[in-house]
């Protein structure tokens, strides 16, 4: 599914994207935007969220949906543009070096991704917002942001787990007043059955793209469950637990003599760049120099 939305913006100031990622249901594309007016006129078929992540102080005029608003950038700074919306436009007075666009897909705001079913018009009703702050949403981009310029062992499990986090938080807070119950799942964790499958399919699949939907098919639960009883028995989210078992397949392929490109498209990195920089932030030693202290 590609939601990317290059002919939006156009390829000029594309830093970073997940388009070459594999992440499944949503999309990502950190860019850097010179001053001027940026104009639209298409609908949009998703529910776009900017965050300026770097700041910048540029003075934003948007006028999108009969709205118009004008806004002093500042790192944390957050405009939501629903779906649907036909035509917009944003004036920049200064350039903003690094702006993150989120796109979230109708299916992000289902029953399977939160667990409770919305109704089917929960999208439309998301409102046109002026600029506003929100910590949660803002440290969700942030991390969002840090993994399209930083990939780590889990990137597309952690994205995927951010993106079903990014519609919560915006039906929790911007929908404005609910008819919604939303029905809370309890506790309990995985059976050992269910446990065993899943793990067993993690190991099997560790150089592949697992994601919380696939695991929760094995699971044979919503992935909204699924997330919620794997961490209640194993103590950790699915995404850490992948981490982990993929820096300690790292470590053992780099007992061997396989080179470290070929480990690093092994563990489905795009180049050995990104692995090195995972495998630093995690152990903090290079794969290189993880090898030799082991060979000495």
């Amino acid at each position: 599914m590609n939601l990317h939305a290059t002919g939006k913006y156009g390829t000029p100031g594309l830093l970073a994207s997940s388009a070459d990622r594999g992440w499944s249901g949503f999309s990502a594309e950190l860019r850097r935007h010179g001053d001027g007016v940026i104009a639209w006129n298409d609908p949009q078929p998703h529910t776009e969220i900017c965050v300026d992540i770097c700041g910048g102080g540029s003075v934003t005029t948007r006028r999108v949906g009969g709205v118009i608003d004008r806004t002093v950038c500042e790192r944390g700074t957050i405009w939501l543009t629903p779906a649907g919306l036909q035509e917009g436009l944003v004036e920049l007075s200064d350039p903003m070096p690094g702006i993150l666009h989120l796109y979230l897909p109708p299916d992000r705001f289902s029953a399977a991704v939160l667990g409770a079913d919305l109704g089917r018009s929960v999208v439309e009703s998301l409102r046109y917002e002026s600029s506003f702050r929100d910590p949660l949403l803002a440290e969700i981009a942030f991390a969002i942001s840090s993994e399209l310029q930083h990939p780590t062992f889990a990137g597309g499990v952690l994205a995927d787990a951010l993106s079903a986090s990014l519609a919560a938080r915006l039906v929790q807070a911007h929908i404005g007043p609910l008819a919604l119950q939303l029905r809370r799942p309890g506790g309990k964790a995985l059976d050992r059955r269910r446990l065993c499958r899943v793990l067993d399919y993690i190991d099997a699949h560790l150089e592949g793209d697992l994601t919380i939907d696939r695991l929760a098919s094995v699971a044979c639960l919503s992935r909204f469950h699924f997330a919620r009883a794997f961490k209640a028995a194993l103590g950790q989210s699915p995404h850490r637990y992948i981490s982990g078992r993929r820096l300690e397949r790292a470590k053992a392929l780099l007992r061997g003599s396989q080179s470290l490109i070929d480990i690093a498209i092994a563990l489905n990195f795009s180049d050995q760049g990104n692995f090195t920089r995972a495998f630093r932030q995690a152990t903090g030693q290079t794969p290189g120099q993880y090898r030799r202290s082991f060979a000495a």
